[in-house]
């Protein structure tokens, strides 16, 4: 089987286990009588997290950085500049003012933050960009705080019609997680794995590979389920999803995977940590201009063509 075919199956295999873990998981919840609101922004969110977290994992303990933070980065960038983009394109998004008021600045700083970590001079007096294991616990620390407030500002926010939750049996519980656990490890190892070889065939760096191939892999769910907010005419639930997914990228994911192997890379990362505070910027100035608190067509337009040029930038260098 070619290195492209393996690569691809190992994307297949960590959405299949990512969705496999995440059913068990609720039907565990449910029977504990967990709050929907704790189900929605814990285990659910997880979900479309899963596949970031699952290789970074692999790529820490490899010691690959290049494809840890790429992969990170490279997913944030894809889930603001390409997916919102397109969403915004098709539909306007109209923004909620919970979101105005946390979530959308909370991102901006927290995409802020990664380049204050990474080049930390003033205490440290180091040169290149180093996510240490302590970086790593106290962006751990930043996103419980994160949790808490979420859960506590949305606890009477949610009814039971907002999650779907198919019941099934203690023992199929038991196959999901520990299957989607299985699938999730052997997809995340084919992904890291052929994901270097496949750099390795084309002459370029982990880095590039990790920023746009992985990195759009693992947005898939995230992608998926901005398309259903698009059928459902949701858009804001969709900016949601997308604003969520980057604090938890960055923070607890980002965070574990220093905490595991601190994260060493050059300075070519400068480029991704721009396009990343880019793209949050642009959506908190998106939403104070123009008329009404939205994201229209046209400034899904330009986040398009940002992602196309910063697309541009990383390959021609």
């Amino acid at each position: 089987m070619s290195v492209y075919l393996l690569f691809l199956l190992g994307f297949i295999i960590l959405l299949l286990g990512a969705n496999l873990f995440v059913s068990g998981a609720i039907n565990i919840a449910k029977k504990l009588n967990m709050p929907l609101i704790l189900i929605g922004l814990t285990i659910v969110a997880f979900g479309t997290s899963a596949p970031e977290l699952f290789v970074n994992i692999q790529a820490s303990f490899k010691n690959n950085p290049e494809i840890a933070f790429g992969n990170i980065l490279g997913s944030n960038i894809f889930n603001i500049l390409f997916i919102l983009g397109v969403v915004a394109l098709i539909y306007p998004v109209l923004v909620k003012n919970e979101t105005i008021k946390f979530e959308i600045p909370f991102n901006f700083i927290t995409s802020a933050g990664v380049l204050l970590f990474l080049f930390n001079f003033f205490i440290t007096k180091r040169r290149y960009p180093l996510l240490s294991k302590f970086d790593g616990i106290v962006m751990l620390f930043f996103f419980a705080i994160f949790c808490v407030f979420i859960v506590f500002n949305n606890r009477n926010k949610i009814s039971d019609s907002e999650i779907n939750i198919k019941i099934i049996k203690p023992f199929k519980i038991f196959v999901y997680i520990i299957s989607g656990l299985i699938m999730l490890y052997i997809g995340s190892e084919l992904v890291i794995t052929y994901s270097v070889k496949i750099a390795k065939l084309f002459g370029v760096s982990d880095r590039i590979i990790g920023i746009t191939i992985v990195a759009s892999g693992t947005s898939l769910p995230e992608l998926i389920t901005s398309v259903i907010s698009i059928v459902k005419k949701e858009t804001n639930l969709a900016l949601g999803n997308l604003l969520g997914s980057n604090i938890i990228n960055t923070l607890f994911i980002l965070g574990t995977s220093a905490v595991i192997n601190p994260i060493v890379l050059s300075n070519k990362v400068l480029l991704d940590l721009f396009f990343n505070i880019a793209g949050s910027f642009l959506v908190f100035l998106f939403v104070f201009t123009g008329k009404g608190r939205k994201i229209d067509r046209f400034e899904g337009g330009l986040l398009l063509l940002m992602y196309v040029f910063y697309l541009y930038l990383i390959l021609i260098r």
